[in-house]
């Protein structure tokens, strides 16, 4: 091949006679189709920050991980509105847990504490609580499920909202089911997994439960959802939780608003596509 880089050795280089122009490029086409060159892995530590919260209940200041906005990629969502996300499963980190008195919520209700809530709070939770952090970089399911109980728990003693209680309640299962899911990835027992898959069914029904008892009691918006998100989620909780012929009567309700959007209409579709096939999963 000719020397495409002739005369410019008179500018000081040093070139080497035999330089291919696409070599480097073929060299990476050749390791891609031979799996070397491999996309970088997301490491859910990169994806943390610790922010300092200001407890509500005992205004001490603390600090807890959060999910850095924007940098987590949404792959996919289940049925039940559950998001699923690469390299971290966020729903762990949406519990705030005060390490001092045990007052704990999800985020988007922490900062709201009335003082006759605080004052059942201090005496039915924190005066006996105690709490040792597991100290890691990132927070196992477990940690989030005991953060997501207390959050529960705050609820009840505080006499959070229906939609709270049921929304906790949600999140709850959707990370019961997150652990099952990493746990079946390797090696399992299939008595574990069927007490893990039994916790998430029993906090769909309470969900259910909440959510069905909100619709008549609460205006929407709803824990950041519109009436026809919540309705369809009802369906979808009916019918996780064997009660087919409620989940159609939802879904029903979705399908014939007018002013339901695409979106939501076009997953109750897939729902009563899905009970008209029998319903199980």
């Amino acid at each position: 091949m000719a020397n495409l880089f002739a005369g410019l050795e008179s500018l000081g280089l040093k070139i080497k006679k035999d330089i291919n122009v696409f070599e480097q490029d073929k060299k990476e086409e050749r390791q891609a189709a031979q799996g070397e060159t491999k996309p970088k892995e997301i490491s859910e530590e990169s994806l943390l920050f610790d922010k300092t919260h200001k407890c509500p209940v005992c205004d001490s200041e603390f600090k807890c991980k959060m999910v850095r906005t924007g940098k987590a990629k949404l792959v996919s969502q289940d049925m039940d509105l559950r998001p699923k996300y690469q390299g971290i499963d966020p729903l762990k980190y949406d519990a705030i847990l005060c390490p001092v008195c045990g007052y704990a919520s999800l985020n988007r209700y922490f900062n709201f504490v009335m003082s006759s809530q605080a004052k059942q709070i201090k005496e039915q939770i924190s005066s006996t609580f105690k709490y040792t952090s597991e100290n890691g970089k990132t927070y196992s399911y477990d940690e989030a499920i005991t953060r997501h109980k207390m959050a529960l728990l705050n609820t009840v003693v505080k006499r959070g909202k229906v939609s709270e209680r049921a929304y906790t309640c949600l999140k709850l299962a959707w990370l019961f089911r997150g652990k099952r899911e990493v746990m079946m990835q390797g090696e399992y027992s299939k008595e574990e997994a069927k007490a893990l898959y039994e916790e998430e069914k029993e906090c769909l029904k309470n969900a259910h439960e909440g959510f069905v008892a909100a619709f008549s009691q609460e205006e929407f918006p709803m824990c950041g959802m519109d009436q026809y998100t919540v309705t369809f989620l009802v369906a979808e909780l009916s019918r996780r939780i064997g009660e087919y012929e409620e989940a159609k009567r939802w879904v029903s309700k979705v399908l014939v608003a007018r002013d339901a959007n695409r979106r939501i209409k076009d997953k109750a579709l897939a729902l009563k596509e899905s009970l008209q096939s029998g319903g199980a999963e």
